[in-house]
């Protein structure tokens, strides 16, 4: 089974029907995707500025701007089954479909998930591929990091993934890769014969890099 996490650079991309054919045509039965913040989280992060909502507040606006892209997804490709408890997620796998996470029901029951933006959709990504047993973890990102391995940490320090990725990365044992808006194309191949494509995520720190503001990836 694979957690594919849509970034939400893609929300306005005219590849996210690409990728959401391809999992729908393919990944029926392993693939549970998770939609991140997009322009939907951008907004509560304004709205938090504008008004000094408390962090507690943003982090439920968050997960239903989470919800907000998912329905979109479900709305361009209206065979992918929005979900919300594990119960359901697993059902629509087990009549071969193909799940989106509506994570607001599941992340407000968890307790030991922290209420701030160090947690966003990468690590609620990671969070859930351990939950259920996960063999896979895609990341699906608008950047070109033209290597073959990188380190979460350093992806952290980018602003690539969110600060607390490296931690929930670590306490997962599924293998995590990194890929960019055109490798929907090899979706196919990956989940027939189980390869590999991307850039593959490690846990272990390697070069300093400098801190860029976090962004919808």
């Amino acid at each position: 089974m694979w957690v594919v996490k849509i970034g939400g650079s893609l929300a306005s991309d005219e590849l996210l029907p690409c990728w959401l054919d391809s999992l729908s045509c393919y990944g029926g039965g392993e693939v549970v995707i998770v939609p991140g913040g997009g322009p939907f989280a951008g907004q509560v992060r304004i709205s938090q500025r504008v008004w000094r909502i408390d962090d507690s507040v943003v982090h439920v606006m968050a997960l239903l701007g989470m919800e907000q892209y998912g329905l979109m997804m479900s709305g361009i490709r209206t065979d992918l089954v929005p979900v919300e408890c594990e119960i359901d997620m697993f059902r629509v796998l087990k009549k071969a479909g193909v799940p989106i996470w509506l994570p607001t029901f599941m992340v407000t029951n968890e307790e030991n998930i922290e209420h701030s933006w160090d947690v966003t959709s990468d690590s609620l990504a990671a969070w859930l591929a351990r939950r259920i047993g996960a063999s896979r973890l895609l990341l699906v990102k608008s950047v070109n990091l033209g290597d073959s391995k990188i380190s979460a940490e350093e992806l952290s320090q980018q602003g690539i993934v969110d600060a607390a990725f490296p931690s929930y990365l670590q306490q997962g044992n599924f293998l995590t890769m990194i890929m960019q808006q055109d490798h929907y194309k090899l979706i196919p191949q990956m989940l027939n014969s189980g390869t590999a494509a991307g850039t593959q995520v490690v846990v272990g720190a390697k070069k300093p890099a400098v801190r860029f503001p976090y962004h919808q990836t």
